[in-house]
């Protein structure tokens, strides 16, 4: 055991040094893969490692050295007098702990060039604090928007260090909802701020930590939250410590209630106030509050005046959220409880941070956005309703599982053998599975997935040195290797090479269900300490789905059903990084997730976008929160549980910077036949300018400067499906609302094929095969899209295109069609013919539409009123909300 530990650790101390030579090496630019290798070997002979854990070593260091982070962007009020620069007139800070953070970062094989970027960002984002050393009573309140599984706690992590430095003497960090969630924060909190952990009934020095390290005192740690009589034994109050005091707990009523009675009784002294001790309170995760939660500790009203409550009791207070989901929470407060006051207080007035991921993050773009990447990380869940239907109760008997899921696990020790030939076994490796919120049946999934391992492990032991004339006679190994071959034949590894390694890999994993009952919690970290990673598949609810980090993890499958941002983007948990597997790493979800998933990836990337346009125009985050209150997609937040049956509400709905698009189509061959007789007209007249306005582009014709009536009236004869009705009309009165903004717009009319068809009216057909009939009644696209993405550049000119590439490059990004929509200046209208779907069934010839709106109309929209039945005709409805989970503390 020690000399793996100790072999461990020369690796990891290799990667190290390699990185930070290649970076002193190639300063001016990014270096080759071949030029890392030639590196790594020669450092191997300074440092004693054999060359093929060298070589081993350079392709996780060059994962490291090819990732860079932009700076992000903020949104502030541009009415206030804060001075933010503060930060740098400021000589006597000292940033001991900084420093010390950002040498455990780098120790952890952290990019030198992200960790830089991670201490500006921090110092940014500390300007933006009051200066703790400032006379007075004040109070500033934040929200920094990162994204899931990219690096949040680090962000904060730096930032309590740097407050810490700048004279903030009483930090708060929120950590989640679960034990486990808070003990993960705590472990990240010990090592890189607090220097030490609690192990047993012993105290152990731990990341930052040194003999000579003054470290911060706590009242929690791994094992313990803040509780008030331990406080009170202690006798402690915050002015008996010289160094800064730091405490991490649940967003729990129960705890938040002890902590400011502790505070109140103790340290204000009754007086109400306490004075001088400069406070920073982080809210992570801060949209987690369970909208209309009857939980009475997870209660959101009950969690916000809490939190509330604390900080009124400080002369000196700071409060800085942080969320992955835009539509958090702190923007919805009103509508969801009817107290303005819940928002008010909390509210981000004063700064609104949005963070860059680095350029290595696995994210949403990735997995649902792009095309190429997505079609071969995502596959879709089809079977699972007969074994384990969306809709069970607690006490569901799992018969058996889908055979997807077992396809699933065979993959994961597929991936785990090529991961262990690629140098990579003493890493953690994971396997997600998230198909039920009920403890007793995530047990039997367990259960299930238990007893078909043992099968693979016997098959595999009696087979994997045997011959593939007599091994693929057995029918699991015969399903491994065609796993292989359909999933995994490009990894680099032959089969031979792989049977050899796969009795090991099905060896080494083990089974964990995750929630708040579990008897054996998930510790990576124990793992680490013995000097080996874990295998594992983690099997769980709730606790799956938000802020818990699952390490290594490769294989995902999720069969939830919901519809909520929030939850959807936090179930996320394939979000990350994956140095050297990021090949490998597949995400099972079923067909509507996948469609959401996609939907919410891009809302969500528009509304950062929003934040960057909004910086530009000077606007203030009221401004920005103004704007989520009126996006239409926030009712995927609020409505669906707020509505009763039947009732009719009313919303404000504005499409700045959106693009609308038809993705519910009518079943109805009439409803075609009409629809494609309209645009024939419509093209004919050249949308009322003349068939000599018509222009070619790459992809079908372009008619400029459409006066917006046409386009109002082209929708409003355009026939749709009755579930479409109410967004259409939303869409038509929006237009009629921006006539005093936008004079014209363009309309492209896409088509894949070209010639005759214009003479005659036609549209050459694109093809959207993934798409579904729904009740037998209309059809429903994949990912809600209609357009291919990029389609918005065509008829731009090419200073266009590239003042959109510039746009995009200040994020670190390839140019997407919010980035064309900014440049294009005016509406866009699409027209397009699809076919849907193939074979038997399948549908052709059908028209659909989209519209776009630039950005910058932050005006309250237009009104719209809803019913029950539409929200769920045009959302889904919301069947599983994470309130209802069953693995609550």
């Amino acid at each position: 055991m020690g000399n793996e530990k100790a072999k461990l650790e020369a690796k990891k101390n290799f990667t190290v040094s390699l990185i930070t030579a290649a970076k002193t090496r190639w300063s001016e630019y990014v270096p080759t893969r071949e030029e890392v290798d030639a590196l790594a070997v020669d450092l191997a002979k300074v440092l004693g490692l054999d060359d093929g854990d060298a070589i081993s070593c350079a392709k996780e260091a060059y994962y490291e050295i090819d990732s860079r982070m932009g700076l992000g962007v903020s949104l502030v009020d541009p009415e206030a007098t804060h001075d933010k620069e503060w930060v740098y007139k400021r000589k006597d800070i000292e940033w001991f702990y900084s420093d010390a953070y950002e040498k455990h970062l780098k120790k952890e094989k952290w990019s030198p060039t992200v960790v830089q970027s991670l201490s500006d960002v921090g110092t940014k984002i500390l300007g933006h604090l009051q200066d703790p050393t400032s006379s007075g009573v004040w109070d500033r309140r934040g929200l920094v928007i990162g994204h899931v599984q990219s690096g949040k706690t680090a962000n904060y992590m730096g930032l309590v260090a740097k407050a810490a430095d700048a004279g903030y003497k009483f930090i708060i960090v929120i950590a989640g909802v679960h034990n486990n969630l808070r003990k993960q924060t705590q472990e990240r909190v010990d090592e890189g701020f607090v220097g030490r952990t609690r192990v047993e009934d012993k105290w152990k020095i731990v990341g930052v930590g040194h003999d000579d390290y003054p470290h911060p005192a706590t009242l929690t740690n791994i094992y313990a939250d803040f509780n008030k009589k331990t406080a009170d034994h202690s006798g402690w109050s915050i002015n008996d410590f010289s160094k800064p005091v730091i405490l991490v707990i649940k967003k729990n009523v129960s705890t938040l209630k002890s902590l400011h009675r502790w505070l109140d009784e103790l340290n204000s002294k009754g007086h109400g106030k306490i004075k001088d001790v400069p406070m920073l309170m982080i809210d992570d995760e801060a949209d987690n509050a369970s909208i209309n939660t009857k939980k009475e500790d997870t209660d959101p009203t009950q969690t916000n005046r809490r939190i509330r409550e604390i900080l009124s009791l400080f002369d000196k207070s700071c409060y800085v959220g942080y969320t992955a989901t835009p539509f958090a929470n702190i923007f919805i407060n009103p509508d969801a409880y009817g107290d303005e006051q819940l928002r008010e207080e909390l509210f981000p007035r004063d700064f609104i941070y949005c963070l860059d991921a680095p350029t290595t993050y696995f994210g949403p773009d990735r997995v649902f956005l792009d095309d190429e990447s997505s079609d071969r990380i995502l596959e879709t869940i089809d079977d699972a309703e007969n074994y384990i239907p969306f809709s069970h109760k607690k006490d569901f008997d799992v018969q058996d599982l889908p055979p997807s899921l077992y396809r699933a696990t065979r993959q994961f020790v597929v991936v785990k053998a090529i991961r262990k030939l690629r140098g990579q076994d003493e890493k953690h490796c994971s396997m997600l599975v998230n198909v039920s919120r009920f403890v007793d049946v995530q047990t039997l999934v367990r259960t299930h997935i238990s007893v078909y391992l043992k099968k693979l492990r016997e098959a595999i032991k009696a087979n994997y040195l045997m011959p593939d004339s007599v091994s693929q006679k057995n029918e699991n190994m015969d399903q491994l290797k065609q796993v292989f071959e359909a999933d995994f034949w490009d990894a680099d590894v032959s089969w031979e090479e792989l049977k050899r390694e796969l009795y090991d890999a099905a060896e080494s994993i083990r089974t964990f269900v995750v929630n708040s009952k579990s008897d054996e919690p998930l510790d990576y970290k124990k793992y680490e300490r013995d000097g080996h990673g874990l295998t594992a598949i983690a099997v769980g609810g709730l606790s799956l789905s938000r802020g818990l980090t699952i390490e290594g993890l490769c294989i995902s499958y999720m069969y939830r059903n919901t519809r909520m941002y929030d939850t959807l983007m936090q179930m996320g948990r394939w979000f990350g990084y994956r140095s050297g597997y990021d090949d490998l790493c597949r995400v099972h979800l079923s067909r509507d997730s996948i469609d959401w998933y996609s939907h919410i990836a891009e809302s969500s990337d528009d509304l950062r976008e929003q934040i960057k346009q909004m910086r530009r125009d000077g606007l203030s985050p009221k401004k920005f929160g103004l704007y989520v209150l009126d996006h239409p997609d926030r009712l995927l937040v609020t409505a669906t549980n707020k509505m009763r049956a039947g009732e009719k509400r009313t919303f404000k709905h504005n499409f700045s910077g959106r693009l609308v698009e038809s993705y519910i189509l009518s079943n109805d061959d009439d409803i075609s036949s009409d629809n494609r007789d309209l645009v024939k007209n419509y093209w004919k007249a050249g949308f009322g300018k003349g068939s000599s306005y018509i222009e070619d582009t790459d992809k079908g014709w372009i008619i400029r400067d459409v006066n917006l009536n046409q386009l109002a009236k082209f929708l409003n004869s355009f026939r749709v499906h009755e579930s479409f009705l109410e967004r259409r009309s939303a869409v038509v009165s929006y237009i009629k609302s921006i006539y005093p903004l936008f004079s014209s717009a363009d309309v492209l009319l896409i088509s894949m094929k070209k010639g005759e068809d214009s003479a005659e009216g036609v549209l050459g057909p694109q093809l959207r095969k993934g798409a579904e009939v729904k009740e037998g009644r209309y059809w429903r696209l994949t990912k809600d899209r209609v357009a291919s993405r990029g389609d918005e550049k065509l008829g731009l000119s090419d200073s266009q295109k590239q003042a959109a590439q510039d746009l995009a490059t200040e994020s670190g990004k390839k140019p997407s069609d919010f980035h064309y929509r900014t440049i294009r200046k005016k509406p866009l209208l699409m027209v397009h013919a699809l076919n849907l779907g193939e074979g038997e069934g399948s549908k052709e010839d059908v028209p659909a539409f989209g519209i776009s709106f630039p950005p910058g109309d932050y005006s309250e929209g237009v009104s719209v009123v809803a019913n029950t039945v539409w929200v769920n005709q045009l959302h889904g409805g919301i069947f599983d909300a994470p309130e209802d989970e069953d693995d609550d503390e």
